[in-house]
């Protein structure tokens, strides 16, 4: 009835569950989002506008008619 597998610890066991579940299902929607930019910035189907953008990005650079404003390091723009 105590312990790790006991009865009195299902209640922590489904919150547990819930958390990875929850954290699961983010992590796979990042991975989709992931794998279709990876898709537009392959040689037969490359996205100018989406090239362009990581270029900025990674490169820190903005036309001249913007203004770039960076909250926080983003550190999976240069992977």
């Amino acid at each position: 009835m105590t312990g790790d597998k006991g009865l009195f610890s299902q209640d922590n066991r489904q919150k547990d569950l819930m958390v990875a579940e929850n954290k699961l299902e983010k992590l796979k929607s990042e991975r989709q989002d992931l794998e279709a930019r990876a898709r537009y910035l392959r040689t037969d189907n490359l996205s100018k506008d989406l090239l362009e953008e990581r270029a900025r990005v990674i490169l820190g650079f903005g036309e001249a008619n913007e203004y770039v404003i960076r909250d926080q390091i983003d550190k999976s723009a240069n992977s």
